[in-house]
């Protein structure tokens, strides 16, 4: 079995910075993506940042500029550094590890954290 652990989440002024972690721990032997997603009370899950096994990163459009994502394959681990935070980013946020490939088995899994909150106000 796969866990995702993450932490990191607060309250924050506007303008502030965030640093989230997540670790992946199990019988992992790869893992394709690592992201993050949030979603915000009364609406659905969205994309923030996915970083791959390579390096390769996507973001959204509203969190670019001011959010990265990186990754440290030797840990399993994946973060997102956030900075220039807005109240609109207020969400929980979810972190995501897709194409697992497990120790003892092919097949590949997607797995979810149990998510975090980050809350921006003044």
């Amino acid at each position: 079995q796969v866990q995702l652990v993450e932490s990191g989440g607060g309250l924050v002024q506007p303008g502030g910075s965030l640093r989230l972690s997540c670790a992946a721990s199990g019988s992992i032997f790869s893992i394709n993506a690592m992201g993050w997603y949030r979603q915000a009370p009364g609406k659905q899950r969205e994309l923030v940042a996915v970083v791959t096994s390579g390096g390769s990163t996507n973001y959204a459009d509203s969190v670019k500029g001011r959010f990265t994502i990186s990754r440290d394959n030797a840990k399993n681990t994946v973060y997102l550094q956030m900075n220039s935070l807005k109240p609109e980013d207020t969400a929980v946020y979810y972190c995501n590890a897709d194409g697992v490939q497990l120790t003892y088995s092919g097949f590949l899994y997607d797995y979810w954290g149990q998510g975090t909150q980050v809350t921006v106000t003044s």
